[in-house]
């Protein structure tokens, strides 16, 4: 496994009976360690490359934001650029495209790109959007 900081362990204990969110928390440095633009190019970047095997597992990112502000907390505790909301058919099917050569391949780029990236598990428990007929 590529990815350093990846729970594996942590994620695997948990119930995988259905969909998962993955809440993605992002500040981007000002230069990519490549020197190839800016943090948010590199990560623009590794999106391109990513969202094909989001896809390929059966997920689809469906949401994704600026982070204007810290409205509650400490904000130099808590600084992000960009929020994304990543939904996957299961934690296996996240775990297994992080466990790809393409992934490793793609994720140099958000190397580069994120001088903090946090990926958070979500399970839904609520949600107000939703249409039942």
């Amino acid at each position: 496994m590529a990815v350093e900081h990846l729970n594996i362990d942590l994620l695997k204990a948990l119930p995988d009976d259905g969909p998962v969110a993955m809440l993605n928390l992002m500040r981007f440095r000002e230069r990519s360690l490549d020197g190839n633009g800016s943090g948010w190019d590199a990560y623009l970047r590794y999106s391109a490359l990513t969202i094909k095997l989001i896809k390929k597992v059966g997920g689809t990112i469906f949401w994704a934001g600026e982070a204007q502000a810290v409205a509650l907390g400490v904000p130099e505790a808590h600084r992000w650029d960009y929020v994304a909301l990543v939904r996957y058919p299961s934690r296996a099917a996240f775990l297994e495209m992080m466990a790809s050569a393409e992934y490793a391949a793609s994720n140099v780029e958000r190397e580069n790109g994120c001088a903090d990236h946090a990926i958070v598990a979500v399970r839904e428990t609520y949600n107000g959007l939703r249409r039942d007929p």
